[in-house]
Order: C-alpha cells, then sequence, then structure tokens
C-alpha cells in the first residue's frame, strides 16, 4: 500500500509582484494558487538538485582530467556555475 503524503501548513508572505505573477499562471493553469505555488516549489526543488549533480559531474570530470587545456576549460565552467557568468 502506497504512504499518502502527508501536508504541512505552511504560511509564506510573496512579494507583490510575485503573488500576482503567481495567481496568473494559476488562473491559466485552471488550478487553486496554493497548488500553483506547490508545483512551482517542487519544480524548483527538482532543478536545484540537476544543478548541484551537474555541478559534481563536472567537478568530478575537473578533477580526473590530464589535458592542461581541457582542465582550465572545465574550471572555467565551475567558475561560471559557482559565480555566474
Amino acid at each position: 500500500m502506497k504512504a499518502v503524503d502527508k501536508s504541512v501548513r505552511q504560511s509564506v508572505s510573496l512579494p507583490a509582484k510575485t503573488a500576482i505573477q503567481v495567481r496568473t499562471m494559476a488562473k491559466s493553469r485552471r488550478v487553486s494558487a496554493t497548488r500553483m505555488m506547490v508545483e512551482l516549489i517542487e519544480s524548483g526543488i527538482e532543478s536545484e538538485k540537476r544543478r548541484q549533480q551537474e555541478f559534481f559531474e563536472l567537478a568530478e570530470r575537473f578533477r580526473k582530467e590530464k589535458d592542461p587545456e581541457a582542465a582550465a576549460r572545465l574550471g572555467d565552467q565551475l567558475g561560471r556555475m559557482v559565480f555566474g557568468g
């Protein structure tokens, strides 16, 4: 039998512009603003997990790289991931 996810009530304050965007998105998808926020949060969590995985894979490739030029390129990519750019 599948366990049912327990909901936890959480109060958040959103900037007015963000709240308007959430309500607009919810209306266009015909879901509640709460459901829209849940979907956006879940999407953001998955995105962050993917970004972390990509970072660790790139760091491992950098660590194993023997060619100095390739290592420099990988180091530049790592720097952009960490510091933006």
